[in-house]
């Protein structure tokens, strides 16, 4: 491997007007397509094979004309204190904001709350439903505006007014306030590690170009492929990071080569050889995980993988072709100025960067410190996460509705009026359906669905149970039964599941069968099939982590230390999400303003994606210790030297994914938010203090036997020499030309 991307660096850097071509060309073929493509619509969660989605699929082919119904919006009434919604004037208010809305374009119908009865007991709130003709994605800003002015019109009558329902409902633009501070951090931590304004904006740019080609793809993609805004959002996410962390490491090992003497030719390929195997190992990873989302049986989740894998393979490949391409274009001011001067004719190594000296490095330092001192280092850092990961003891799973948003939004406010008025589950009502098709017994198609209803009324925790309604081939029926308890609530939860034993005795009975669905219904399915794939999944992760480190550092223990401490980041991540979503610590210094259970996606995606990024981490500090180790040195001196060449630059990197992610944690998106903070604490953990902390005090307890394989592993493993030492052997590091040759060191001789 590292000899063909050797090649392929060198290449890249000959032949950079064409490959700057070429990627250029992609990314506008890209934006056109994405200019041209229409709108996708956001689809709502599923989960095949579950009691819910069964029962929506059963809704769609019985009762085709609900499901062929567009958009809907509620007009939430409150009369003025002390009034009642019934008053005359107050009803006259109402009327006249329903009736300017007859008429409007895209609006099918609108129901009165007097005749509906959706008026609260004590009279004070009152509700509409306006249903469209189009769903909600097309919806045109007309129509929009035609809701919000009857809002407004019964406002000026003196009402409170707000609007619920998806008619208002707006995929989560990317781009804001905190994205650009979180960039702006990045790029700040690029020149102070780089010391180069050009070499910082180089990794900016090529991560840029990878974010705009991936955001572009999703977006041309996303109506045949059923991409929503948050698979877009995860591709910025996850492109921003690692675009630029990879082409920040293909740079720094560029810079090292130029400073042992290298052509900038040579040390391109030599860069992309090295440092490229690296991100293409630790691009597989991440790509890996992410695909393997797949296999949980979500469609969403899947559709977010796929999006996330889709930005880091182009990651990658910017990397590798666009990076050295640009070192051609911009030269010596990719390097810092202090070895621009050092380098100039007339001083004393005019070709040759000058290497640090005296006092030794913040990374040298601390990686003697750890040496010094490994056993409290352990046990400070695996008591300090493990203190962090205990509140997810306490994980609650759940998917966030119009409870979550912000107080400032309509919507929640709306959510707020009907939960006053009609009870906390009135929000959350439940669908029974019962399906007669294949039942045997009564020739009245109304006993059953009867007898179901009587069924669940009688269930501890239900409000209220409508009529049943026959389908129109009258072989099932449906009607709704709203909880006394919040959506969201582990009450409600447990009355899910009673239902459904409740009426196991109506299917004996009748043989037919009987289904409990709705938002909530499926809401509960999805977190209970994330519970049980969670351990499953998580333990799929660690078996690949094991595998590909033991093929990539060829030792037995180095891998069983990486994974153990991906375990120890994750953990405290997920501890971290529970302490801030569902207990509120420091909830109010990031907007949030309801708590309640994790988003039941998370665990997983936040499992997938930090794998890989735990994995960019340990190859890149290890890679150098290994290297040193295998030529000689001790198992301490290969400490030292991995930190030597890669610490100040792993650091960086990971300073830029936390602050990328963490930019990302001001959305109004609780999904975009969670996900933020997730991957931003998940990152810090395993960076600074498994990595960096609790994995070089493992190595220097363990010493030589840290990189012991036995024998037979060693002959069926295969060598993907990530170190480059192939391409040691073939090239020389000072090498000025193709046809130079190396002296080798005798084995077991230092460098």
């Amino acid at each position: 491997m590292a000899t063909i991307l050797y090649r392929v660096g060198r290449w890249a850097f000959r032949r950079r007007r064409l490959v700057g071509a070429v990627w250029l060309g992609v990314l506008v073929l890209v934006g056109i397509a994405a200019a041209l493509a229409p709108a996708a619509e956001e689809e709502d969660l599923s989960m095949p094979g579950t009691e819910s989605q069964k029962a929506f699929d059963l809704l769609d082919e019985r009762f085709p004309q609900s499901s062929s119904q567009g958009a809907e919006a509620r007009l939430v009434f409150q009369a003025p204190d002390g009034q009642r919604v019934t008053a005359r004037e107050n009803k006259a208010a109402i009327e006249d904001t329903l009736g300017s809305l007859d008429g409007s374009d895209q609006v099918a119908s609108t129901t009165d709350p007097y005749e509906t009865g959706a008026v609260s007991k004590d009279g004070t709130i009152a509700y509409s439903t306006v249903t469209y003709t189009v769903d909600a994605v097309d919806l045109t800003e007309p129509t929009k505006s035609a809701l919000e002015g009857a809002a407004s019109q019964g406002r000026d009558a003196g009402l409170t007014v707000e609007i619920g329902g998806s008619a208002l409902d707006a995929e989560e633009e990317p781009g804001g306030t905190t994205e650009i501070i979180g960039v702006v951090v990045a790029a700040l931590v690029l020149v102070l590690t780089l010391g180069s304004l050009v070499a910082a904006g180089l990794s900016l740019l090529t991560a840029f170009l990878g974010v705009a080609i991936a955001f572009g793809l999703v977006t041309a993609l996303a109506v045949p492929l059923g991409l929503t805004s948050t698979v877009a959002i995860l591709a910025l996410m996850l492109g921003l990071a690692v675009g630029i962390d990879y082409a920040l490491f293909i740079t720094s090992r560029f810079r090292d080569e130029r400073a042992r003497g290298s052509e900038p030719e040579e040390a391109a390929g030599r860069a992309v050889g090295t440092a490229g195997s690296a991100v293409v190992f630790a691009g597989a990873t991440v790509f890996i995980a992410l695909v393997g989302l797949g296999v949980v049986g979500i469609p969403e989740l899947t559709r977010i993988g796929m999006g996330g894998a889709g930005a880091v393979a182009l990651a990658v490949l910017v990397a590798l072709t666009l990076v050295p391409a640009l070192f051609g274009f911009f030269g010596r001011r990719v390097l810092s100025r202090a070895v621009r001067k050092a380098a100039r004719p007339g001083s004393e190594h005019p070709h040759r960067v000058p290497t640090a000296g005296g006092r030794p490095g913040l990374a040298i330092r601390w990686a003697r410190f750890v040496l010094r001192r490994p056993v409290a280092v352990l046990v400070t850092g695996v008591l300090g996460l493990g203190a962090f990961a205990l509140p997810t003891l306490g994980l609650e799973l759940g998917l966030p509705g119009d409870e979550s948003k912000s107080v400032e939004t309509t919507q929640r406010r709306a959510y707020d009026l009907l939960s006053e008025g009609f009870g906390p589950g009135f929000n959350g009502p439940l669908t029974v359906v019962v399906d007669m098709s294949a039942s045997s017994g009564s020739a009245d198609p109304q006993a059953t669905p009867d007898l179901a209803v009587k069924t669940v009324r009688g269930v501890d925790g239900v409000a209220s149970v409508g009529d049943p309604v026959l389908s129109p081939a009258k072989d099932a029926a449906i009607f709704t039964a709203v909880p006394r308890t919040a959506p969201n609530s582990g009450e409600t939860k447990d009355l899910v599941q009673a239902i459904r034993g409740a009426v196991s005795d109506v299917e004996a009975d009748t043989g037919a069968g009987i289904l409990v669905t709705g938002t909530t219904a499926l809401n509960i399915d999805i977190s209970e099939a994330m519970s049980d794939a969670l351990l499953p999944y998580l333990m799929v992760v660690i078996g690949l982590a094991v595998l590909l480190l033991l093929v990539v550092f060829r030792s037995v223990l180095v891998p069983v230390k990486a994974a153990l401490g991906f375990l120890l980041s994750v953990g405290a991540a997920f501890g971290v999400l529970v302490a801030v979503f569902q207990w509120g610590w420091g909830a109010d210094l990031i907007g949030i303003e309801q708590t309640g259970p994790v988003m039941s996606l998370m665990p997983i995606l936040i499992i997938g994606i930090v794998f890989g990024l735990a994995m960019d981490y340990e190859v890149f500090l290890f890679t150098r210790m290994r290297e040193a180790y295998v030529h000689g040195a001790s198992p301490d001196e290969a400490i030292v030297d991995g930190f030597r060449h890669s610490g100040r630059v792993v650091a960086a990197a990971a300073i830029i994914m936390i602050s990328v992610f963490a930019g990302f944690i001001g959305m109004s998106s609780s999904t975009i938010q969670t996900m933020g903070v997730g991957l931003a604490a998940a990152v810090a953990f395993d960076a600074f203090v498994v990595r960096m902390a609790i994995a070089p005090a493992v190595l220097a307890l363990l010493g030589h036997r840290a990189w012991w394989l036995p024998r037979t592993l060693n002959r069926v493993l295969p060598n993907v020499d990530i170190e480059g030492e192939a391409l040691s052997k073939r090239v020389p590091a000072t090498a000025t030309g193709p046809d130079a040759t190396v002296q080798l060191l005798p084995a077991g001789r230092h460098r």
